[in-house]
């Protein structure tokens, strides 16, 4: 009967500090919420990071604290080369209706780059606050095709196409592209160069021509991007919380949320980028607002 007694007492022990430990996990996630705890005017960040392959996450976020009266900033933390046009743009206009319709202030922060799609995003934002050396810029639009032809030659690989019209195959691997594809190629990519060169001359306030003399590809350090009127203050992201704050005429210290994070098992084993760069390994060549890769 003792033996009992004491096996009972020692489950029951287990029992509660199971019970216990579940309840501190409920309190803890509760308390870590952006809402337990926080009181008052508050600076939403929202961090945008590596190739960009979809907006619809960054946007649900975006919606959300534009909804919330306590929230009156919202940083958009850049850390990005660019990515696909698409999600570029719908980024782009969410952050321009938020400041419209829900009459938030917005200040990208850019962290150590912020280029091309990456800068597409920034124009949209009522202040850009950049460090100095953060690499910027990158204004410009770029698709890549390989010709995979004589290597499907030397191993005995023949392609073949069934299409319903000329252009269908553009960009096909298995042959040489003609020149009549490449000028039709290179009218979708001028159209979409113009896009980008008319948001970055109305959200920074400058002439269309101005823009279209530095708007070839090619990169800046923030400082060179302060002087080029691109960017409008250097500082790191509490310079950007400031800023914003200051902004929107937030008294005190504000408090400063985070979007809760997601677990992505793909990010955890290979690091930050790795689930966007599969997606576009995956999904195939697009058109891009994309900074080449100085590291190739």
């Amino acid at each position: 009967m003792k033996t009992r007694h004491v096996i009972r007492s020692v489950l029951v022990f287990i029992g509660l500090i199971f019970v216990a430990i579940v309840v501190l996990s409920i309190l803890f996630s509760f308390f870590t919420k952006e809402s337990a705890l926080s009181f008052g005017d508050k600076v939403a960040v929202v961090p945008i990071k590596g190739v960009i392959t979809d907006s619809e996450e960054i946007n649900r976020t975006l919606a959300e604290y534009g909804e919330r009266n306590d929230i009156k900033v919202i940083v958009v933390r850049i850390d990005s080369p660019g990515g696909a046009v698409g999600p570029a743009q719908e980024i782009y206009r969410e952050i321009r209706r938020i400041r419209e319709e829900n009459k938030k202030t917005v200040v990208a922060s850019m962290g150590s780059v912020a280029a091309s799609g990456g800068y597409y995003i920034a124009v949209a934002a009522d202040r850009i606050v950049a460090n100095p050396g953060t690499i910027t810029g990158s204004i410009g639009v770029i698709v890549e095709f390989v010709n995979l032809e004589k290597l499907f030659e030397k191993i005995g690989i023949k392609g073949y196409v069934v299409k319903s019209g000329k252009f269908k195959d553009v960009g096909s691997p298995v042959r040489e592209m003609s020149k009549e594809e490449k000028r039709l190629l290179q009218d979708v990519v001028d159209n979409i160069h113009s896009q980008f060169v008319e948001a970055v001359a109305e959200g920074r306030g400058l002439k269309v021509e101005d823009v279209q003399k530095i708007a070839d590809g090619r990169i800046f350090s923030g400082l060179k991007a302060k002087e080029l009127g691109l960017v409008d203050n250097l500082g790191n992201l509490g310079d950007a919380i400031r800023i914003g704050a200051e902004l929107a005429g937030i008294k005190g210290k504000p408090s400063v949320i985070y979007p809760e994070k997601k677990l992505n098992l793909w990010k955890l084993i290979m690091g930050e980028e790795a689930g966007s760069l599969m997606s576009e390994l995956l999904w195939g060549t697009r058109i891009m607002y994309l900074m080449p890769d100085l590291t190739r």
